[in-house]
């Protein structure tokens, strides 16, 4: 299989531009609550209008494209502005193929040889420093780099017995991490991969997971544990609590 090469693009290679990419079409089934958790209150805004901030608020970020549901009734009650651009895509039925469709939207703006960081939306308190960890960590990596946490509790693997769960082994944890977002690669590279791995019925359950299947190794680089996805209804009094010590995405 072959992913395009930094190397091969024009000059605007030798200065990439950095762009951010956030898939929003999805309906957070799991917070049992009446729109998508995208959508709720969090500190005075929305999720996702937190989570667009963190990213576009990062002097290094030229603008956003933002992957939503073709139904979304939500995205232009909210009316979100911000000085730097946010371009809209149609999103798609999983997370893959949303960001997929956002760098095909991309491109009619950004160099293959750019660099895209793909956030999620329901990450809202994603810290401006880890954002610059990352950039400058692998802006000169040949592959990329996601943030993402060393796992600290211990981890079971469970029986497969279609009954009861059980225990069939703890697993080693020291080589193990929990990802994150955002990850951040090369636009052309990381869309070889998705399209590849995509036609060959893989399942894709963040962008790294397309680099591994294409051969590549990511770089992980150490972020912080407050960069929680909001996924229970738990999480976001969470949430609210790291906003209630501090505003890391004020606009």
């Amino acid at each position: 299989m072959s992913l395009s090469s930094p190397a091969k693009n024009n000059t605007s290679s030798l200065t990439p531009n950095f762009w951010a990419v956030i898939p929003a079409a999805g309906i957070g089934a799991r917070m049992a609550s009446d729109r998508p958790k995208q959508y709720l209150p969090l500190a005075g805004r929305t999720v996702i209008e937190h989570s667009l901030n963190a990213m576009l608020n990062h002097p290094a970020i030229k603008g956003v494209v933002l992957a939503i549901a073709a139904d979304d009734e939500y995205w232009t009650e909210l009316g979100y502005q911000h000085k730097k651009p946010v371009l809209l895509a149609p999103g798609g039925a999983e997370r893959c193929h949303s960001v997929l469709s956002a760098l095909d939207v991309l491109r009619a703006t950004a160099s293959e040889a750019d660099w895209v960081l793909v956030h999620d939306a329901a990450r809202p308190c994603l810290r401006q420093d880890d954002i610059s960890q990352l950039i400058a960590c692998c802006k000169h990596h040949s592959v990329g780099a996601i943030l993402a946490v060393p796992v600290k509790d211990t981890i079971k693997q469970s029986t497969d017995s279609g009954e009861a769960n059980t225990i069939s082994a703890t697993v080693d944890r020291s080589l193990l991490w929990h990802a994150q977002t955002p990850q951040m690669f090369r636009l052309g590279m990381l869309r070889d991969a998705l399209r590849q791995a995509l036609a060959a019925g893989v399942t894709i359950t963040d962008e790294a997971s397309a680099l591994e299947w294409c051969g590549q190794m990511p770089l992980l680089v150490e972020g912080h544990g407050d960069n929680i996805k909001i996924t229970r209804p738990e999480d976001l009094s969470l949430a609210a609590f790291y906003f209630s010590r501090s505003q890391p995405t004020s606009n």
